[in-house]
């Protein structure tokens, strides 16, 4: 059953949302031949099959080239190529050249049925219509596709000789049918650009909390090393310049020049464990807001009464921070639980549970659960991470209450 269902549990909402779009309009492919190919055949076939074939097969190439046009469009949507400037162009002079064939036989009294004209008519020029707003840019020039048709069609019934009240009943039609499929592929189109945007916004979100770690780091650093390499450099040239001259002073320098690297090497060592033993409660923060920011409901259980041992903080830290980026990265996740719980003479428990996971990740496994481990080790404790029930995936630290002497927590 996973492998069937799979190719849909494994999508993004993005990619959901576009497949559902799609198969959607390649659905009016069926729907236009049906409901208009067939229709010549059942009413004109019996006195006039020449004319019936024809229609019916004018129908189905119609319907066969809005589907490509549905299908170009939805990628240039999404910036796979390029707008379908040519195939707009063609499904324009196609739908223009059925309705003129159409009020032609409707006209010289080729068609047994005259009903049959207004209908043909109507709905070849509603998917037309619909087929082309997906190709334009901006609602400025979709919204002008039903007047145009429309309009269209009542001068070319006038020009047939036709009367002014068949023409108003054409032009009525053909808008009402033209507004409709125009609103409902202009709605498709906005839909996938949307629901695309956002996708793309949420990865940009993520990647920009990394950036700015990164530079946090990096002024850090900066902030540290600046000053101190600074004065090394001066203080090496005044002990060269010394030692050339053969003066006795350069040794001191090159003393002071060895505590400076020193006393450096300990301020480097402080940046890099404040970097490394992350401050528990400011990892939870930072999880909710990353999380929320991201358009996830995100919840979080955790209230400290007296401060963690630095060791258990670093490595609960570090568990937040790898889950974080899981939920980030795999799977579709709506909403997301993060529960810290430690009894006063139990172990303390971190549990991480969101819905949306994928049933069957695809590719091996990485190396951030295997580093939680081995920081978790450390410390006796253990991780386990899996899906559970409801289609959820929940990651679990515990660590013994050995190590934890003096916590107080509450959930």
């Amino acid at each position: 059953m996973s492998k069937l269902t799979g190719w849909w549990k494994n999508r993004s909402s993005a990619e959901k949302v576009e497949l559902y779009c799609r198969w959607s309009c390649h659905l009016f492919i069926l729907i236009e031949i049906m409901s208009f190919g067939l229709l010549p055949v059942a009413v004109e076939a019996p006195k006039r099959p020449v004319v019936a074939l024809a229609l019916f097969l004018l129908v189905c190439g119609h319907s066969v080239v809005c589907g490509v046009v549905y299908s170009r469009a939805m990628d240039w949507a999404v910036g796979r190529r390029e707008r379908p400037a040519r195939l707009s162009a063609a499904i324009t002079v196609l739908t223009a050249v059925f309705a003129v064939t159409v009020l032609a036989l409707r006209a010289y009294g080729a068609l047994s049925e005259p009903s049959v004209a207004p209908q043909l008519v109507g709905g070849v020029v509603g998917f037309g219509s619909g087929a082309l707003v997906m190709c334009l840019p901006s609602v400025r020039q979709m919204r002008f596709i039903g007047p145009v048709f429309a309009g269209g069609t009542g001068l070319v019934v006038l020009a047939l000789g036709l009367s002014a009240g068949e023409a108003l009943g054409y032009v009525v039609g053909v808008l009402i049918s033209s507004v409709f499929f125009s609103l409902a592929c202009g709605f498709t189109i906005w839909l996938i650009k949307t629901v695309w945007e956002l996708d793309r916004s949420r990865e940009a979100q993520s990647q920009l909390a990394v950036a700015e770690e990164r530079l946090r780091f990096g002024r850090d650093l900066h902030d540290v090393m600046g000053r101190n390499l600074a004065v090394i450099a001066l203080k090496s040239e005044l002990a060269v310049q010394l030692a050339r001259r053969e003066r006795p002073e350069a040794v001191y320098q090159m003393i002071e020049v060895q505590r400076i690297a020193q006393e450096s090497q300990r301020e480097v060592r402080d940046v890099v464990r404040g970097y490394r033993e992350a401050d528990l409660a400011v990892e939870l923060e930072g999880a909710r807001g990353v999380l929320s920011a991201a358009g996830m409901d995100c919840r979080v259980d955790f209230e400290a009464g007296r401060a963690l041992p630095s060791e258990v903080q670093s490595a609960l830290g570090w568990v937040v921070r790898e889950a974080t980026t899981n939920v980030l990265r795999h799977g579709d996740a709506q909403s997301c639980v993060i529960r810290l719980t430690a009894p006063d003479a139990g172990a303390v428990t971190l549990v991480v549970e969101n819905d949306g996971a994928p049933e069957c990740p695809a590719g091996p496994p990485g190396s951030g659960l295997a580093g939680l481990r081995e920081r978790l080790a450390v410390l006796d404790g253990t991780l386990q991470a899996g899906p559970v029930a409801g289609g959820r995936f929940r990651l679990r630290a515990e660590i013994p209450s050995a190590h934890v002497q003096g916590l107080e927590v509450r959930a």
